[in-house]
């Protein structure tokens, strides 16, 4: 019988409500190949369907979070057409960084080694990165003669200004982890024995939280990034009005007054 490959990334069973996203090819350093980013939509999708998943971890295997595009993927792309490009291979790369970052449950980025490229992509998506004392994050497209074609080029002057962003798009330049803190591209930093452990405990903080007031403001808070004051003053009023008929928001006013622990079931 001939062994079957092993799946590039491997979603676990949650646990404490949360699901570990993991990247799994270690001896190619998480590098993405068009099939692994295909899988990485579909175990998306399934996190995100199965309701005992309330938060979600992504990390990789190994030294490294992702080295990016693998050395197969970058000849697809130097050999496919205009056409092809756009319909075929940044569809599939677009469709798993749009799961992600649209993602209505909470997702983390647990970043140990190097993001490059597509891993860093990957990062910037998620709502929060933990990273240990080696991870760093280069975009080194530019150096690749491309650009940053999945929701970094908009991302990252919003998370770290203009100035930081435009050395990441424009010059490649690696940004090492003290540096990801201070400017506010990764949210902590943590010893490396502790990364996972960390992220993890980030998870069930977040899986602990009202699970529609979550995604509402998640929502609410993306569509802020491209919106106007008065916009959202109106569309965050509808959206809180919605909000205190839930069952959660009266679970949490009675956990207030009774003293309790709250409990929420994203009704």
């Amino acid at each position: 019988m001939t062994d079957m490959p092993s799946p590039k990334i491997v979603l676990h069973a949650p646990v404490d409500g949360v699901a570990l996203i993991e990247l799994s090819d270690p001896e190619n350093n998480n590098a993405f190949e068009a099939d692994t980013l295909n899988l990485l939509s579909r175990l998306m999708d399934e996190a995100v369907a199965d309701s005992a998943v309330r938060a979600m971890v992504i990390a990789g295997q190994g030294k490294h979070f992702s080295r990016g595009a693998s050395p197969n993927l970058m000849g697809v792309l130097r050999d496919a057409s205009p056409i092809d490009v756009l319909g075929n291979v940044y569809s599939t790369a677009q469709g798993a960084m749009r799961r992600v970052y649209n993602c209505s449950k909470p997702t983390i980025a647990a970043v140990t080694g190097a993001a490059i490229t597509i891993g860093c992509e990957l990062a910037v998506a998620c709502d929060f990165r933990i990273i240990d004392e080696t991870a760093s994050f280069t975009e080194a497209w530019i150096r690749l003669g491309l650009l940053p074609p999945l929701g970094g080029m908009f991302l990252l002057p919003r998370l770290v200004g203009t100035a930081r962003a435009s050395e990441m798009i424009l010059q490649g330049r690696r940004i090492k982890a003290e540096e990801a803190v201070k400017i506010g591209l990764a949210n902590e930093l943590v010893p490396a024995d502790r990364l996972r452990d960390r992220a993890m405990e980030l998870a069930r903080e977040l899986a602990a939280l009202p699970p529609q007031a979550y995604r509402i403001a998640k929502l609410s808070f993306h569509r802020a990034l491209e919106s106007t004051m008065e916009n959202e003053w109106n569309a965050n009023a509808m959206a809180q009005a919605i909000l205190m008929s839930s069952e959660d928001f009266a679970e949490g006013v009675a956990s207030v007054r009774e003293g309790r622990t709250p409990h929420y079931i994203g009704r």
